[in-house]
Protein backbone atom coordinates (compact mmCIF):
# COMPACT_ATOMS: atom_id res chain seq x y z
CA UNK A 1 0.00 0.00 0.00
CA UNK A 2 1.44 3.29 -0.96
CA UNK A 3 2.09 5.85 1.86
CA UNK A 4 -0.91 8.99 1.99
CA UNK A 5 -0.33 11.90 0.21
CA UNK A 6 1.43 14.96 2.39
CA UNK A 7 -1.20 17.67 3.11
CA UNK A 8 0.11 20.82 2.41
CA UNK A 9 -1.42 23.64 4.28
CA UNK A 10 -0.98 27.15 2.12
CA UNK A 11 -0.55 30.26 4.47
CA UNK A 12 -3.79 31.90 5.47
CA UNK A 13 -4.57 35.44 4.23
CA UNK A 14 -5.41 38.98 7.02
CA UNK A 15 -6.96 40.96 4.88
CA UNK A 16 -6.94 44.43 5.66
CA UNK A 17 -9.59 46.68 3.66
CA UNK A 18 -10.66 50.69 4.28
CA UNK A 19 -14.57 50.40 3.76
CA UNK A 20 -13.36 54.36 3.24
CA UNK A 21 -11.42 53.45 0.18
CA UNK A 22 -12.03 53.59 -3.75
CA UNK A 23 -15.00 52.32 -5.47
CA UNK A 24 -17.94 52.14 -3.18
CA UNK A 25 -17.95 48.15 -2.90
CA UNK A 26 -18.06 48.29 0.61
CA UNK A 27 -20.43 45.72 1.15
CA UNK A 28 -19.00 43.40 -2.02
CA UNK A 29 -15.49 43.06 -0.97
CA UNK A 30 -15.54 41.21 2.22
CA UNK A 31 -18.07 38.00 0.74
CA UNK A 32 -16.13 38.11 -2.99
CA UNK A 33 -12.70 37.61 -1.27
CA UNK A 34 -14.04 34.96 1.15
CA UNK A 35 -15.95 33.13 -1.84
CA UNK A 36 -12.86 33.11 -3.78
CA UNK A 37 -10.29 31.51 -1.06
CA UNK A 38 -12.94 28.98 -0.32
CA UNK A 39 -13.04 28.26 -3.62
CA UNK A 40 -9.37 27.79 -3.55
CA UNK A 41 -8.64 26.03 -0.21
CA UNK A 42 -7.13 29.23 1.46
CA UNK A 43 -7.91 30.44 4.91
CA UNK A 44 -8.84 33.92 5.42
CA UNK A 45 -9.57 36.44 8.06
CA UNK A 46 -10.93 40.15 7.43
CA UNK A 47 -10.24 42.75 9.10
CA UNK A 48 -12.37 45.37 8.13
CA UNK A 49 -11.53 49.47 9.15
CA UNK A 50 -14.80 51.65 9.41
CA UNK A 51 -12.85 54.90 10.67
CA UNK A 52 -9.66 55.83 9.18
CA UNK A 53 -8.26 56.24 12.19
CA UNK A 54 -7.93 52.76 12.88
CA UNK A 55 -6.06 51.87 10.11
CA UNK A 56 -2.58 51.63 11.31
CA UNK A 57 -3.68 50.20 14.62
CA UNK A 58 -5.86 47.40 12.38
CA UNK A 59 -2.68 46.90 10.14
CA UNK A 60 -0.06 46.51 13.17
CA UNK A 61 -3.17 43.72 14.41
CA UNK A 62 -3.16 42.02 11.34
CA UNK A 63 0.62 41.87 10.76
CA UNK A 64 0.88 40.10 14.49
CA UNK A 65 -1.50 37.69 13.63
CA UNK A 66 0.10 36.80 10.58
CA UNK A 67 3.20 36.48 11.83
CA UNK A 68 2.27 33.93 14.59
CA UNK A 69 1.09 31.15 11.56
CA UNK A 70 3.43 32.26 9.16
CA UNK A 71 0.59 34.02 7.38
CA UNK A 72 0.22 36.72 4.40
CA UNK A 73 -1.38 40.49 5.01
CA UNK A 74 -3.56 41.71 2.39
CA UNK A 75 -4.13 45.72 1.80
CA UNK A 76 -7.19 46.13 -0.14
CA UNK A 77 -8.07 49.75 -0.62
CA UNK A 78 -6.18 52.88 -2.58
CA UNK A 79 -2.16 53.78 -2.32
CA UNK A 80 -2.77 55.42 0.97
CA UNK A 81 -3.97 52.28 2.34
CA UNK A 82 -1.61 50.05 1.17
CA UNK A 83 0.91 52.41 2.38
CA UNK A 84 -0.33 52.36 5.71
CA UNK A 85 -0.95 48.84 5.76
CA UNK A 86 3.05 48.03 4.15
CA UNK A 87 4.60 50.35 6.81
CA UNK A 88 3.55 47.66 9.32
CA UNK A 89 4.50 44.51 7.03
CA UNK A 90 8.00 46.21 6.10
CA UNK A 91 10.53 44.58 8.18
CA UNK A 92 8.31 41.75 10.24
CA UNK A 93 9.05 38.49 7.42
CA UNK A 94 5.14 38.71 6.16
CA UNK A 95 4.75 38.15 2.86
CA UNK A 96 2.67 41.07 1.42
CA UNK A 97 -0.45 41.11 -0.88
CA UNK A 98 -2.72 44.01 -2.79
CA UNK A 99 -6.59 44.00 -3.45
CA UNK A 100 -6.18 47.60 -5.72
CA UNK A 101 -9.49 49.55 -4.51
CA UNK A 102 -8.51 53.29 -5.48
CA UNK A 103 -9.18 55.55 -8.21
CA UNK A 104 -5.13 55.10 -9.76
CA UNK A 105 -3.82 52.09 -7.89
CA UNK A 106 -0.40 53.19 -9.13
CA UNK A 107 1.77 51.06 -6.61
CA UNK A 108 -0.71 47.82 -7.81
CA UNK A 109 -0.45 48.67 -11.44
CA UNK A 110 3.20 49.73 -11.14
CA UNK A 111 4.03 45.61 -10.08
CA UNK A 112 1.67 43.73 -12.69
CA UNK A 113 -1.51 43.38 -10.31
CA UNK A 114 -4.60 43.91 -12.00
CA UNK A 115 -7.92 46.45 -11.02
CA UNK A 116 -10.12 44.64 -11.43
CA UNK A 117 -10.98 42.43 -8.06
CA UNK A 118 -11.30 38.96 -9.69
CA UNK A 119 -7.58 39.36 -11.76
CA UNK A 120 -6.51 40.48 -8.51
CA UNK A 121 -7.53 37.85 -6.19
CA UNK A 122 -5.83 35.14 -9.22
CA UNK A 123 -2.75 37.31 -8.63
CA UNK A 124 -2.57 36.94 -4.68
CA UNK A 125 -4.69 33.40 -5.11
CA UNK A 126 -1.65 32.11 -7.60
CA UNK A 127 1.81 33.80 -7.22
CA UNK A 128 4.65 33.92 -5.26
CA UNK A 129 6.33 36.99 -3.35
CA UNK A 130 8.81 38.47 -4.90
CA UNK A 131 10.82 41.41 -3.69
CA UNK A 132 9.51 45.52 -3.92
CA UNK A 133 11.34 48.10 -3.08
CA UNK A 134 10.66 50.62 -1.32
CA UNK A 135 11.08 54.04 -0.48
CA UNK A 136 11.91 55.72 3.17
CA UNK A 137 11.55 59.52 4.32
CA UNK A 138 12.66 59.67 7.88
CA UNK A 139 11.48 56.29 8.55
CA UNK A 140 7.82 56.66 7.30
CA UNK A 141 7.45 53.97 3.82
CA UNK A 142 6.54 55.82 0.50
CA UNK A 143 5.18 53.46 -2.68
CA UNK A 144 4.86 55.75 -4.92
CA UNK A 145 5.89 59.62 -4.14
CA UNK A 146 7.00 61.54 -1.54
CA UNK A 147 7.50 65.31 -1.93
CA UNK A 148 7.56 68.91 -0.12
CA UNK A 149 6.86 72.76 -0.98
CA UNK A 150 4.07 72.93 -3.63
CA UNK A 151 3.21 69.69 -4.29
CA UNK A 152 1.66 68.50 -0.83
CA UNK A 153 -0.37 72.02 -0.89
CA UNK A 154 -1.27 71.00 -4.35
CA UNK A 155 -2.58 67.63 -2.67
CA UNK A 156 -4.54 69.51 0.30
CA UNK A 157 -6.36 71.99 -2.00
CA UNK A 158 -7.44 69.22 -4.55
CA UNK A 159 -8.99 67.43 -1.13
CA UNK A 160 -10.70 70.19 -0.58
CA UNK A 161 -11.97 70.60 -4.11
CA UNK A 162 -12.84 66.95 -4.42
CA UNK A 163 -15.23 67.22 -0.90
CA UNK A 164 -16.62 70.07 -2.98
CA UNK A 165 -17.06 68.62 -6.54
CA UNK A 166 -16.57 65.25 -6.68
CA UNK A 167 -13.64 63.01 -8.11
CA UNK A 168 -12.47 63.41 -11.65
CA UNK A 169 -9.60 64.85 -13.17
CA UNK A 170 -10.93 68.11 -14.47
CA UNK A 171 -11.90 68.83 -10.61
CA UNK A 172 -7.68 67.81 -10.13
CA UNK A 173 -6.93 69.86 -12.71
CA UNK A 174 -8.83 72.96 -12.07
CA UNK A 175 -7.73 72.45 -8.12
CA UNK A 176 -4.01 72.62 -9.34
CA UNK A 177 -4.52 75.69 -11.28
CA UNK A 178 -6.25 77.58 -8.69
CA UNK A 179 -3.47 76.90 -6.30
CA UNK A 180 -0.49 78.28 -8.71
CA UNK A 181 -2.73 81.36 -9.32
CA UNK A 182 -2.42 82.06 -5.81
CA UNK A 183 1.15 81.98 -5.75
CA UNK A 184 3.99 79.85 -3.75
CA UNK A 185 7.25 80.99 -1.85
CA UNK A 186 10.27 79.32 -3.02
CA UNK A 187 11.59 76.85 -0.58
CA UNK A 188 15.57 77.41 0.29
CA UNK A 189 16.80 74.12 0.42
CA UNK A 190 20.56 72.40 1.17
CA UNK A 191 20.58 69.30 -0.14
CA UNK A 192 23.73 66.08 0.03
CA UNK A 193 23.23 64.64 -3.02
CA UNK A 194 26.46 61.92 -3.50
CA UNK A 195 28.06 63.13 -0.79
CA UNK A 196 27.88 66.70 -2.35
CA UNK A 197 26.28 69.09 -0.42
CA UNK A 198 24.33 71.83 -2.58
CA UNK A 199 22.26 74.77 -1.82
CA UNK A 200 19.18 75.10 -3.96
CA UNK A 201 16.04 77.38 -4.25
CA UNK A 202 12.85 75.16 -5.78
CA UNK A 203 9.17 75.38 -5.60
CA UNK A 204 9.25 71.63 -5.07
CA UNK A 205 11.25 68.77 -4.32
CA UNK A 206 9.57 65.75 -5.85
CA UNK A 207 10.96 62.15 -5.15
CA UNK A 208 9.39 59.11 -6.95
CA UNK A 209 9.38 55.35 -6.48
CA UNK A 210 7.01 54.32 -8.72
CA UNK A 211 8.11 53.48 -12.64
CA UNK A 212 4.57 54.14 -13.85
CA UNK A 213 3.99 57.38 -12.31
CA UNK A 214 7.02 58.82 -13.67
CA UNK A 215 6.56 57.38 -16.98
CA UNK A 216 3.50 58.98 -17.40
CA UNK A 217 4.15 62.26 -17.09
CA UNK A 218 7.60 61.90 -19.31
CA UNK A 219 10.25 61.54 -17.15
CA UNK A 220 13.44 59.19 -17.63
CA UNK A 221 14.04 58.87 -14.14
CA UNK A 222 11.57 55.70 -14.51
CA UNK A 223 14.93 53.35 -15.55
CA UNK A 224 16.63 54.28 -12.42
CA UNK A 225 13.65 52.96 -10.41
CA UNK A 226 14.04 49.69 -11.92
CA UNK A 227 17.81 49.29 -10.99
CA UNK A 228 17.04 49.86 -7.21
CA UNK A 229 17.44 53.83 -7.10
CA UNK A 230 14.71 56.55 -6.37
CA UNK A 231 14.22 59.47 -8.79
CA UNK A 232 14.27 63.25 -7.61
CA UNK A 233 12.41 65.92 -9.61
CA UNK A 234 13.26 69.84 -8.45
CA UNK A 235 11.69 72.52 -10.86
CA UNK A 236 13.59 76.15 -11.34
CA UNK A 237 12.48 79.44 -10.05
CA UNK A 238 9.75 80.13 -12.44
CA UNK A 239 6.59 82.47 -12.40
CA UNK A 240 2.56 81.48 -12.15
CA UNK A 241 2.29 81.08 -15.28
CA UNK A 242 5.51 78.54 -16.04
CA UNK A 243 4.46 76.56 -13.17
CA UNK A 244 1.00 76.27 -14.88
CA UNK A 245 2.65 75.33 -18.14
CA UNK A 246 4.62 72.36 -16.36
CA UNK A 247 1.14 71.25 -14.67
CA UNK A 248 -0.51 70.86 -18.76
CA UNK A 249 3.54 69.80 -19.63
CA UNK A 250 2.52 67.12 -17.01
CA UNK A 251 -0.58 66.29 -17.71
CA UNK A 252 0.43 65.71 -21.81
CA UNK A 253 3.42 63.76 -20.14
CA UNK A 254 6.02 65.68 -21.19
CA UNK A 255 7.36 67.20 -18.45
CA UNK A 256 11.05 65.89 -18.83
CA UNK A 257 11.27 67.93 -22.02
CA UNK A 258 10.85 71.44 -19.80
CA UNK A 259 14.33 73.19 -19.37
CA UNK A 260 12.47 74.24 -15.85
CA UNK A 261 12.64 70.46 -14.42
CA UNK A 262 15.91 69.15 -12.71
CA UNK A 263 15.85 65.79 -13.04
CA UNK A 264 18.24 62.97 -10.71
CA UNK A 265 18.67 59.33 -9.24
CA UNK A 266 19.94 58.28 -5.74
CA UNK A 267 19.71 56.21 -3.25
CA UNK A 268 19.60 58.25 -0.08
CA UNK A 269 19.17 61.84 0.18
CA UNK A 270 19.43 63.94 3.06
CA UNK A 271 17.58 67.65 3.17
CA UNK A 272 17.63 70.72 5.74
CA UNK A 273 15.82 74.16 5.35
CA UNK A 274 18.00 77.26 4.88
CA UNK A 275 15.63 79.11 6.94
CA UNK A 276 16.26 80.60 10.21
CA UNK A 277 14.93 78.44 13.24
CA UNK A 278 13.16 75.87 11.15
CA UNK A 279 12.48 72.39 13.14
CA UNK A 280 9.59 71.58 10.79
CA UNK A 281 8.58 70.96 7.32
CA UNK A 282 4.98 69.85 5.82
CA UNK A 283 5.63 66.68 3.18
CA UNK A 284 3.45 64.36 1.73
CA UNK A 285 3.78 60.39 1.29
CA UNK A 286 1.62 58.88 -1.30
CA UNK A 287 -0.97 61.53 -0.92
CA UNK A 288 -1.30 61.44 2.83
CA UNK A 289 -0.11 65.34 4.21
CA UNK A 290 1.86 65.70 7.39
CA UNK A 291 4.87 67.54 9.10
CA UNK A 292 8.05 66.04 9.66
CA UNK A 293 10.99 67.08 12.07
CA UNK A 294 13.79 68.91 9.68
CA UNK A 295 16.54 67.39 8.62
CA UNK A 296 14.70 65.02 5.57
CA UNK A 297 16.37 61.94 4.71
CA UNK A 298 15.13 60.15 1.62
CA UNK A 299 16.55 56.54 0.97
CA UNK A 300 16.02 53.22 -0.66
CA UNK A 301 14.61 50.80 2.25
CA UNK A 302 16.97 48.37 3.14
CA UNK A 303 14.74 45.37 2.87
CA UNK A 304 12.06 44.94 0.49
CA UNK A 305 8.64 43.99 0.59
CA UNK A 306 7.83 40.41 0.27
CA UNK A 307 5.20 41.23 -3.19
CA UNK A 308 2.84 38.78 -4.29
CA UNK A 309 2.66 39.84 -7.74
CA UNK A 310 3.29 38.55 -11.20
CA UNK A 311 6.87 37.52 -12.25
CA UNK A 312 8.63 39.71 -14.29
CA UNK A 313 8.62 43.45 -14.00
CA UNK A 314 6.72 45.29 -15.97
CA UNK A 315 8.40 47.39 -18.30
CA UNK A 316 6.60 45.91 -21.46
CA UNK A 317 3.18 46.44 -18.99
CA UNK A 318 3.71 49.80 -18.04
CA UNK A 319 4.25 50.89 -21.56
CA UNK A 320 1.03 49.63 -22.18
CA UNK A 321 -0.45 51.43 -19.66
CA UNK A 322 1.40 54.87 -20.27
CA UNK A 323 -0.77 54.63 -22.81
CA UNK A 324 -3.93 55.30 -20.87
CA UNK A 325 -2.51 58.75 -20.08
CA UNK A 326 -0.70 60.53 -17.18
CA UNK A 327 -3.16 60.07 -13.70
CA UNK A 328 -2.13 61.50 -10.36
CA UNK A 329 -1.28 59.92 -7.49
CA UNK A 330 -4.33 58.75 -4.82
CA UNK A 331 -5.23 58.05 -1.18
Amino acid sequence: MSAPAAVTTLPPFFVVFNRASGHGDRDELGPAVEAACAAAGRRCELLPVEQPGRLAETAREAVKRARAVDGVVVAAGGDGTINCVAQAVLGSGCAFGVLPRGTFNYFARTHGIPSELDGALRVLLHEQPIPAQVGLLNDRVFLVNASLGLYPQLLEDREGWKQRFGRSRLVALGAGIATLLRGHRSLRLSIELHGQPRQVRTPTLFVGNNALQMEQVGLPESRAIDGGALAGVMLKRVGRGTLIWLLACGALGKLGEADQVENFSFRRLTVRARTFGARRIKVATDGEVLWMPLPLRFEVAPHPLLLIRPPGLAQERREAQVAEGPLESSR
